[in-house]
């Protein structure tokens, strides 16, 4: 095979919805034959996924913190492409990425459950702990496949996505060279630096709240509305790439969330200090905004978020029904039916035999735990339901937010098995292990699928062949699976997970998300009631925002995510939205110029933010790090530390804005 020819810019229409009749096309065409999965791609994306795996497991224990992998490694896959006297082809380099990337979705599903069973004392096997994320890694992959071309391909310019439009920036940016890889780089170096900072030391405060302000502080004690803001590069160029729109949805659900939900349970329960209303444990009269969050809130938004994945699975039926009817063709006619080379996933019969055989080992794999066949039977039914319904819901969160409901699909995982389950007969530490394990393979799934539609997309922006992608995906996965889990089982015997126990001198990793999973399945188990009301509130909340032509996906994830998250999003997004105004007003080449300029630094941001949270988490796996290391003289002086973080966070707004412009300034000055 020859060498890929000279990489030429994303098409205009890349990021745009296509107009009646038009067909977007890829850098690399489906006419051209270039490597793709050759051995060095996924041997290196295969070494990437082990030691990201490892480092995520511990990080994430230890802190609740992933590393995200996808970006890095995207960066680090551009750094090889020039280490062979063949340089690595562009689709080379996705295969890396997306083979690499599947580290950080494995190990969000193992550390969110596979711990609660060690701190529940229940001691999984080895070869148990390799199962949950193995079956939870392939029904994940294999569910999201009919649903690739609604995603992907219908969808076109419908769903921003951030994560891979970083991706396939980074990978485009840096294979031309030239002033616009200058420009990503440049970003990237500072956003990581930033970031980095930010987040590992005590340079300057993270969050702002402005509780400085005697105002503020008056109305977030006596009203329980806190204003919250996560400063950093990371978000802001999330935000812009997601635009306006899509971060104005998601802001709004927060404003629901913190700014009525909040106060108004406040204003209800404040009149009872002695009372504790389930599912919390504390009176609300007690309570901070943010534990009326936890409490309560964020139970209605898991409602909103399940029933706006509902909304989204009927919305795409009539495309996966198609995607099945093509399959079928192109099954009984052979490869002339199947259509042009990147719109070719994997056979039909292939999936069908993968469900098969993972359903039977799921069904195998809960036959051992000594229940019922009924047991058996139902919890079968209910890990294959859940996994295939949280696939799109994550599919749609990642496509339009970058981010994933792990913990409350999870959650409601729990829920709603231990409910059912329970009346069959299934309780004690026997159906904690087995409602722990389903959960366990159900939070691998929708994680998984969530990370491989960012591939799917990249790969559709340029050019690579969907089967191919889908083929050695399930090679990560398999490795990914075996690394977290042995992993996790090693970590296991050198610390305790959750909280010490007397008399056991082992260091104690703290496993926040296990830790809130195993005091779920606990109480379940023990037949606590179910908020059922909390829940449907949040589906009420996800049918009138569909009644108003709402995106409630999105609306749904800003009411159950952090305010944090959400506001500097909706900078980034107010940001996309005057530059591509301006973009619109100067027009012709300049125009387009500024518009990609704007998007290449947002890209940036976001490449440099998950690399300075990397190398952050890193450093919290040394014994000596502690955040005091750096430590400015002013930032313990809380209204000159959140001052500094505000003017800094709007440098950065003005970074993108004048960098995007730069162009246009320099051609008016000509």
């Amino acid at each position: 095979m020859s060498d890929a020819p000279e990489t030429k810019s994303l098409p205009e229409n890349a990021y745009l919805p296509l107009e009646p009749g038009q067909v977007y096309q890829p850098i690399i065409p489906a006419s051209m034959d270039v490597p793709q999965a050759s051995w060095r791609a996924v041997l290196w994306g295969l070494l990437f996924c082990v030691i990201f795996t490892v480092a995520s497991a511990y990080s994430g224990l230890k802190v609740g913190q992933v590393m995200e992998a996808a970006i890095p490694i995207s960066i680090l896959a551009i750094g090889l492409a020039r280490m062979y006297s063949r340089r690595s082809t562009l689709l080379e380099n996705v295969i890396i990425t997306g083979v690499g990337g599947v580290s950080g979705s494995i190990v969000a599903g193992a550390i969110f459950t596979l711990p609660a069973l060690y701190i529940l004392q229940l001691n999984p096997h080895p070869v148990q702990t390799i199962f949950i994320c193995l079956a939870g890694g392939v029904m994940g992959t294999l569910f999201l496949i009919p649903l690739r071309r609604y995603f992907v391909r219908e969808m076109h310019g419908q769903f921003p996505y951030p994560e891979a439009t970083a991706i396939t920036e980074v990978l485009v940016t840096g294979e031309k060279g030239g002033s616009q890889a200058r420009l990503l780089l440049q970003a990237t170096f500072l956003a990581g630096i930033y970031d980095f900072f930010v987040t590992t030391f005590q340079v300057w405060k993270e969050y702002v709240d402005f509780r400085f302000i005697g105002v503020v502080e008056a109305v977030a004690t006596r009203a329980k509305v806190v204003f919250n803001f996560d400063a950093i590069a990371f978000i802001l160029g999330l935000g812009y790439v997601m635009g306006l729109r899509s971060s104005m949805v998601l802001c709004a659900g927060g404003v629901l969330s913190n700014f009525v939900l909040v106060p108004m349970i406040w204003f209800v329960g404040r009149h009872l200090p002695d009372l504790v209303v389930y599912p919390a444990t504390a009176s609300i009269a007690g309570m901070t905004a943010t534990q009326i969050f936890r409490g309560y809130v964020r139970f209605v938004g898991v409602g909103a978020i399940a029933t706006a994945g509902i909304f989204g699975i009927v919305k795409s039926l009539k495309i996966v029904a198609g995607s099945f009817g093509i399959a079928l063709k192109a099954f009984r006619a052979g490869d002339q039916a199947a259509g042009e080379r990147t719109d070719q996933d994997i056979s039909l019969m292939a999936m069908l035999v993968g469900v098969v055989l993972t359903a039977v080992g799921v069904g195998v794999f809960f036959g051992y735990l000594h229940t019922s066949l009924s047991v058996v039977l139902v919890g079968l039914l209910l890990t294959l339901v859940f996994s295939f319904f949280f696939t799109s819901v994550a599919a749609n969160a990642i496509a339009t937010v970058a981010r994933n409901p792990v913990s409350g699909m999870t959650m409601l995982t729990i829920i709603i098995s231990s409910v059912v389950l329970l009346r069959f007969g299934l309780s004690g530490t026997t159906g904690m292990f087995f409602v722990m394990a389903m959960a366990g393979m159900v939070c691998t799934a929708l994680s998984a699928s969530g990370q491989f539609i960012t591939d799917l997309k990249t790969g559709y922006w340029l050019g690579s062949t969907p089967r191919v992608q889908e083929r050695v995906k399930f090679l990560g996965v398999i490795v990914a699976s075996v690394a977290a889990a042995l992993t996790i089982v090693m970590l296991a015997k050198a610390f305790q997970f959750g909280e010490a126990l007397p008399g056991d001198p082992r260091t104690v990793l703290p496993s926040p998300q296990a830790s809130i999973m195993k005091a779920l399945v606990q109480g379940f188990m023990s037949q606590q009631p179910v908020a059922y009301i909390l829940f449907g509130a949040g589906a009420m909340i996800a049918v009138v925002t569909e009644m108003l032509g709402i995106p409630s996906l999105t609306f749904a994830l800003g009411m159950y995510l952090p305010l944090e998250l959400n506001t500097p999003a909706l900078v980034g997004g107010f940001l996309a939205h005057y530059i591509g105004k301006r973009s619109e007003k100067v027009g012709g080449h300049a125009g387009a110029t500024i518009r990609e300029r704007g998007v290449i630094i947002a890209s940036g941001l976001m490449a440099g933010g998950a690399l300075g949270g990397v190398f952050g988490a890193a450093l919290r796996l040394f014994p000596w790090y502690k955040e005091e290391l750096v430590r400015t003289p002013f930032f313990g002086i809380d209204w000159l530390s959140q001052t500094v973080s505000a003017l800094l966070f709007v440098a950065l707004c003005a970074y993108i804005w004048y960098g995007s412009l730069r162009r246009q300034r320099e051609g008016a000055a000509a």
